[in-house]
């Protein structure tokens, strides 16, 4: 039996880079068809106001990455918030990358921000802070493709930190068994984080710009996490203390 897992889409591409990626909703069906459990995907595009029907039942909301704030006003950020508390608070499993990774550590407790570090672009290593069952196959360090600016500085109180650096400490958590996020994008390809360092190159800076390109070379382990995801998502949730 496939896992339904809801895509909520915070974005939409560069005009340049549609044709060939379409969107993050597609990258991330793309992504978890190459891991072995069984899912099906809804892409809502919640930045252009489309929601899920409320009779629909899903495992699992996956809050995909954005160029917007995480911390911004915009009202389709403060619609989003209400929905996911909504879900929260009905014992859904929630899943964030980038800004859903940064939104959901928000709306928890926790804070987000413009890091101090500046721009993180390229191929990044993590140093892992946690096991858990459902983190097969373990690594010894993860390493995944990013493209932020800004950063968890504060994690909700019940997080736990699963995996660590230097420039982001915060860099990926989970929350029992029913919120897990990654700083990070499992979803991303080389050739689309090669795009993106060319498209913000002025933006950047030539070191940044060269330093991001450099690393590329790294494999990334975005599959590893597709597979953590899946498997967070099918593990059945714990049973409440009595």
């Amino acid at each position: 039996m496939s896992l339904r897992i809801c895509i909520l889409e915070t974005d939409v591409l560069r005009p340049e880079l549609v044709e060939r990626y379409q969107g993050y909703g597609r990258m991330f069906e793309q992504l978890f068809t190459q891991q072995p459990i069984a899912a099906e995907f809804s892409v809502y595009n919640v930045m252009n106001g489309h929601y899920p029907p409320e009779d629909e039942v899903f495992d699992a909301y996956l809050v995909t990455g954005s160029k917007a704030d995480s911390f911004g006003d915009d009202p389709w950020i403060a619609r989003l918030k209400e929905f996911l508390l909504d879900r929260y608070q009905r014992g859904d499993k929630l899943l964030g990358v980038c800004f859903g990774h940064q939104l959901l550590a928000l709306l928890l407790g926790g804070k987000a921000e413009r890091a101090t570090q500046g721009w993180g672009v390229g191929t990044h290593r993590y140093v892992m802070a946690a096991r858990a069952p459902w983190m097969s196959p373990q690594v010894e360090e993860l390493t995944l493709l990013i493209s932020h600016q800004d950063q968890v500085t504060a994690l909700p109180e019940n997080a736990t930190v699963i995996a660590s650096s230097d420039f982001c400490p915060n860099a990926a958590y989970h929350i029992g068994d029913q919120v897990l996020c990654f700083q990070g994008h499992p979803e991303f390809i080389h050739d689309y984080s090669r795009a993106l360092l060319d498209l913000r190159q002025e933006n950047l800076g030539e070191a940044v710009y060269r330093k991001g390109i450099d690393s590329l070379g790294v494999a990334h382990q975005g599959q590893t996490v597709a597979e953590w995801m899946m498997r967070f998502v099918a593990q059945p949730k714990a049973t409440p203390n009595a």
